[in-house]
């Protein structure tokens, strides 16, 4: 990469379109599902070689309990099989799992899980990060909440009770889908980051289109609110 161009360390993705992508093709909303999945096992194997140095997920937000019982239950078993198959993956390639948002409200078997995988993975030194249970304005009450005890509440001392807070600042945002609207994800962070809504369905959204974005985030100029 040329010595003017930069390099995207945290990439933030909002995986839309897995009902959409199912609907199109006639298919049961659980097979969109389904291929999302792959479509995320896909998208980590290739971040390394990206020079990506964290990556986040949205993979079930706090509202996403709004939807049909059985939709919200598939998905549920869908996180136990994926955690299941992919842990060994994450340890061998140096992945460092992260759960952002409010994942012990989830089932208790689910929690255990999760926080196995948080244990066995620990000494990673790339972050896939996982908002499950997640919503933006919940995060930041939390840590408004927290930074109050401590005295008045400054940016700084707010930004260090995210759930965000041991993370690289965010530099892209990627949405899939078409979809234009950040859907309460991340809205502290996305401050300052880059954003791209792409039309893919995110079943659909492969390495080759990561890097594509990759590649368009390191010709953009970044003011930072400066001329």
């Amino acid at each position: 990469m040329d010595s003017d161009h930069q390099q995207a360390k945290h990439v933030a993705i909002i995986m839309d379109g897995n009902g959409r992508w199912a609907k199109r093709k006639h298919l049961p909303r659980l097979m969109g599902h389904q291929r999302g999945v792959e479509a995320v096992r896909k998208l980590v194997r290739s971040v390394e070689d990206m020079g990506i140095d964290c990556l986040t997920l949205y993979a079930f937000s706090s509202e996403n309990w709004k939807r049909p019982e059985d939709e919200v239950g598939d998905l549920m078993d869908l996180l136990r099989k994926f955690i299941k198959s992919d842990l060994p993956e994450f340890i061998a390639h140096d992945v460092r799992l992260k759960i952002i948002g409010d994942y012990k409200s989830l089932a208790p078997d689910i929690v255990a899980q999760l926080e196995d995988a948080l244990e066995q993975t620990s000494k990673g030194s790339r972050i896939l990060a996982v908002a499950l249970n997640y919503g933006s304005h919940d995060e930041i009450v939390r840590a408004a909440n927290a930074a109050s005890a401590e005295g008045a509440i400054t940016a700084e001392g707010l930004e260090k009770h995210l759930d965000t807070a041991d993370m690289p600042p965010l530099d892209l945002l990627i949405r899939t889908s078409g979809e234009v609207r950040l859907s309460n994800f991340l809205l502290w962070q996305c401050a300052y980051a880059e954003m791209s809504f792409v039309d893919v369905l995110w079943p659909d959204f492969t390495p080759e289109h990561l890097q594509a974005e990759l590649d368009n985030f390191a010709v953009r100029e970044r003011r930072y609110g400066a001329r």
